[in-house]
């Protein structure tokens, strides 16, 4: 008896911040789920209908929408995660020497999303830092010339700034499975005339795959549904989903809210699928003995 209570403990211990956040996020979907599907008694709507769900799907800014979120998420996680191996094995590489710059790669990770955009902003905008720079160095004779990487219809400025969020995330995950590999695996390679790029490439690269891709879907899908950066980076037309959520969602006419919250759904459902793929590669990298 005394081990039962000693292994539940700390899920007691838990359960009333554990209970709380549960709650206000099933009670968040659940209402949420209600009014996109037209039940929104403060405003008068008390009859179930799909009307919303046959509009949404049918309009073509949604679609717009949903096509720039999986794009500027897909590329951002796949380079983030390009740097963010490549970072790590440089490291790794040089973990025996005294590197100053050790821990600096890891400041991303705590830097605010709106800081990053701030960042992203006034580096990249056609009156940041870069264009006058290069304005100086008599690269551009005027700063218009300097090409919009802000406020652009491929997403640019968003890209970059979940880049430098996202690759620091996938260094530090990255780094961690490398170190745990057993050394052995690269010296019999290297003994048997492997030099250091396919030592990292056919040994290191496939054990520590399923942890990359795991942390691939948790940028991916964070990205994906984040608001912040795309609101703040993103163009006019076509905006993120999110963005296009909330929209709907300020709308003064209240009546527009359930687009809103059809559009919300639909995040949701695309979420409850990584959680899905996560759990997969977590099953997938308990397999791995290294």
């Amino acid at each position: 008896m005394g081990r039962i209570i000693k292994y539940f403990m700390p899920y007691i211990l838990l359960l009333p911040v554990l209970l709380l956040i549960v709650f206000i996020f099933i009670a968040g979907i659940i209402f949420g789920a209600l009014q996109s599907l037209g039940y929104f008694p403060a405003i008068g709507l008390k009859t179930f209908t799909l009307k919303y769900y046959k509009y949404i799907f049918k309009d073509p800014n949604f679609f717009s929408s949903l096509k720039f979120s999986l794009y500027t998420s897909f590329v951002s996680s796949f380079l983030a995660v390009v740097v963010g191996v490549l970072l790590a094995y440089f490291l790794l590489a040089n973990s025996k020497k005294d590197l100053g710059f050790y821990n600096v790669y890891k400041i991303p990770i705590i830097v605010p999303h709106t800081v990053a955009a701030l960042l992203v902003f006034v580096l990249f905008s056609q009156s940041g830092w870069i264009a006058r720079i290069l304005y100086r160095l008599g690269f551009i004779h005027n700063m218009t010339e300097f090409y919009p990487l802000v406020f652009d219809s491929k997403g640019i400025g968003v890209i970059l700034a979940y880049i430098w969020k996202g690759a620091p995330f996938i260094t530090l995950i990255t780094y961690d499975i490398l170190k745990k590999i057993n050394d052995s695996y690269s010296k019999v390679a290297l003994n048997l005339g492997a030099n250091s790029f396919q030592v990292f490439w056919y040994v290191l690269l496939p054990l520590a795959l399923p942890t990359i891709l795991s942390g691939f879907i948790i940028i991916f899908a964070f990205s994906f549904g984040a608001f912040e950066i795309p609101y703040l980076l993103g163009p006019s037309n076509p905006k993120a989903l999110p963005v296009l959520a909330y929209i709907y969602y300020k709308s003064i006419d209240l009546f527009e809210r359930p687009y809103g919250m059809v559009i919300n759904m639909c995040i949701t459902f695309y979420s409850l699928i990584m959680v899905v793929l996560y759990v997969l590669v977590f099953q997938l990298i308990k397999k791995y003995k290294i």
